[in-house]
């Protein structure tokens, strides 16, 4: 079989190799991949910019969709033929994950997901919605279960609350379509002209031109009449977060999510007592919450947002894409 190995950081060191394809052993399935959707941790891992040591070679990527080709011993969740995705921390499956879950990682440590066939854990993979296509369903297992923790679990979204989201990568495209669909209002933010009129077709209420606005914060306390965001999702990091601080509504939720910006910021700590704000860091989600997240999107028919499909030799370019900043999410299709 084929598959992606990055032998030392550095996307000039992609390089698609040959290996057997492996047999699974008791407990795992084996999996034919069909599409890889691409995460901005994959960018940070190919450039050794990921917060975990990582170790070559390695094979990239972590979100999977793909059929079930054969099981191992005592698999009884999964059989032959079934379409799956894949689980970005296989151990974590329900309530707060132990160390070991948050440690253990498709694409880094543990291997990834950029091979024509993959071995995961029985209890890592889920079936997905059959009226989503294989390059849809990968882009669910890191950036909309992402979206759903922030709002959902930990924001206790409810109808009629107002989110602001920022840019329109995967997690806040996801966290736009997840919102609307619940009857939030949500203003976003994007410094692209281009990409305004998109966002509002998607159902942004407002949408904060920041190449005009810097002081977004403002904007946003103006929209609500001083009020502020019910509902923040910071993806941006550094600077941004004392910017959702000011943002938010006094008891309000920031859900600190990205460091796109920087992994450190300097912020108030009075201001954020003063409003009486909670600050919670997100990263990814359990097994029980992609279960609910797959339900809620079969229920509401929601369909990702792709802005573009490379094919598998054509790795190296969705990289570079990678890096330009997309609209929505990358797949990697694999015939």
């Amino acid at each position: 079989m084929k598959s992606w190995q990055l032998k030392k950081s550095g996307s000039e060191n992609l390089h698609l190799i040959e290996s057997p394809t492996p047999q699974p052993g008791a407990g795992q399935i084996l999996v034919r991949t069909k599409a890889v959707s691409l995460n901005y941790r994959d960018k940070l891992v190919i450039e050794d910019k990921y917060p975990l040591p990582i170790s070559y070679p390695l094979v990239p990527g972590s979100d999977l969709a793909g059929e079930v080709v054969a099981v191992g011993s005592g698999v009884s969740r999964l059989k032959a033929g079934d379409q799956v995705i894949s689980l970005f921390r296989p151990k974590w499956l329900h309530g707060v994950p132990s160390p070991e879950a948050m440690s253990e990682n498709l694409g880094g440590p543990l291997p990834g997901v950029l091979a024509e066939y993959v071995l995961l854990s029985e209890q890592g993979a889920l079936a997905y919605p059959d009226y989503l296509t294989p390059a849809e369903a990968s882009t669910l297992p890191v950036a909309a279960i992402t979206a759903w923790v922030a709002l959902f679990k930990d924001g206790n979204l409810k109808p009629g609350d107002t989110v602001l989201l920022q840019g329109s990568g995967g997690v806040s495209l996801f966290a736009l379509q997840l919102a609307v669909a619940h009857g939030a209002r949500v203003f976003i933010t994007s410094r692209s002209s281009g990409k305004i009129a998109r966002l509002k077709q998607l159902g942004a209420a407002e949408v904060i031109d920041t190449s005009a606005n810097a002081a977004w914060d403002e904007v946003v306390l103006g929209l609500t009449h001083g009020r502020g965001a019910d509902h923040v999702l910071d993806v941006i990091g550094g600077d941004a977060v004392p910017m959702s601080i000011q943002a938010a509504a006094w008891g309000g939720h920031i859900a600190l999510i990205g460091i796109m910006d920087r992994p450190t910021t300097t912020f108030s700590i009075l201001a954020a007592m003063a409003k009486t704000v909670r600050l919670q860091g997100v990263s990814v989600g359990s097994r029980d919450d992609m279960e609910k997240l797959l339900a809620f999107v079969e229920k509401h028919q929601l369909s990702p947002i792709i802005d573009a499909k490379y094919s598998f030799n054509a790795l190296p370019d969705a990289v570079d894409h990678l890096d330009r900043g997309p609209f929505g999410k990358l797949v990697v299709e694999i015939n």
